[in-house]
């Protein structure tokens, strides 16, 4: 049994947080999850509670706390007696913004005020929630046929949108912290890809909001892309394991089971709903650059049109001993939901 520990865990609201949240409880550690805002918090305390053992004391065990990444009010309390860090908290809009730093911004000076607030207390453990997009956007190195996490997204990369950006730059600035600041540190990245699987509550993340699209068959035909996906379940189980884990100390960590285009996503929930309209013709590409012109979300997508990145798992498997989840049940189990509560019209 791994000793107990008291987590922070940032932005505890999240799609992903949530069930990091419910993996440290079912595995005896206390948290101290961040919001945004007092309602936030109740949102993260309805959400879990009902997916506890009925003994679990859960007054004692999850604090919510209000904290925000542009602003210094909080993080030193919020620190007190914790000891280790989950930073998971990061903007992920659906559509870039018209201005690249409302979003690269906080990611990064709220990965900063995290890692400082954590040093002040003596937090020697963090955990960074980046993602594959910070390994991905860039010209494969020859002779690899997959990514792994030795790649660096560049940021001047055609496909490098803001969100890019946002997320390669937090991570290499808490890598640079470690290294020059706080070398007490012990530092680990996990590196998801895009997250499946079933939410906690009704609050869907942007990854779901893409599975919410498919359902709602917004598209007359569907571009030609993908993600490198992954289960949400396995992602958390990842976090949890990185604590017990010495060897994933100073290691970022791709979380993902394997490449999903999206029109594959499409058939997946054509032939598990058959009574449902759901799209699943491709669309040329010159249509898709047409319908951006009028649909923000998918002008995101127009540089990884064609493009397929593969992202290797070796490591996950290796040091944490990963057995990834079927990324296609959890597709279905992320629709299953969103039509049981209604979201999916």
């Amino acid at each position: 049994m791994t000793e107990a520990k008291t987590v922070l865990l940032t932005g505890a609201s999240g799609f992903i947080a949530k069930h990091i949240c419910l993996k440290l409880l079912q595995a005896g550690h206390r948290v101290v999850g961040s919001a945004r805002s007092e309602s936030r918090g109740q949102e993260v305390v309805a959400a879990i509670k009902p997916h506890l053992a009925p003994d679990t004391d859960l007054d004692q065990r999850l604090r919510m706390v209000t904290l925000h990444l542009d602003d210094d009010a909080g993080w030193d309390e919020a620190m007190g007696g914790v000891d280790v860090l989950m930073h998971t908290a990061s903007p992920f809009p659906l559509e870039q913004p018209k201005d690249e730093h409302d979003v690269i911004r906080p990611a990064v000076d709220g990965t900063l005020r995290a890692l400082r607030a954590a040093k002040s207390a003596g937090v020697k453990r963090v955990v960074l929630t980046s993602s594959t997009v910070a390994i991905v956007n860039r010209d494969l190195p020859p002779g690899k046929t997959a990514y792994d996490e030795s790649d660096w997204s560049d940021v001047d990369y055609p496909t490098a949108t803001p969100y890019v950006k946002s997320k390669t730059l937090a991570e290499r600035a808490a890598w640079d912290f470690v290294e020059k600041e706080a070398p007490e540190i012990a530092l680990t990245a996990i590196n998801p890809g895009l997250v499946l699987g079933p939410p906690l509550d009704g609050h869907l993340g942007t990854s779901l909001q893409v599975v919410q699209r498919l359902l709602r068959s917004k598209d007359p035909a569907l571009p030609n892309f993908g993600f490198a996906s992954v289960d949400v379940r396995d992602i958390a189980e990842m976090h949890v394991r990185a604590l017990s884990n010495d060897a994933s100390i100073g290691q970022r960590i791709a979380g993902v089971n394997r490449f999903f285009w999206y029109i594959d996503m499409a058939k997946t929930l054509a032939a598990t709903y058959p009574d449902r309209k759901i799209t699943t013709r491709r669309a040329p590409n010159w249509l898709v650059r047409g319908l951006a012109l009028v649909d923000k979300p998918i002008r995101t997508i127009l540089a990884d049109l064609d493009q397929k990145r593969e992202v290797s798992n070796q490591r996950a498997r290796d040091l944490l001993g990963m057995e990834f989840m079927d990324v296609e049940q959890g597709l279905r189990d992320a629709a299953d939901y969103l039509i049981a509560h209604g979201l999916d019209r």
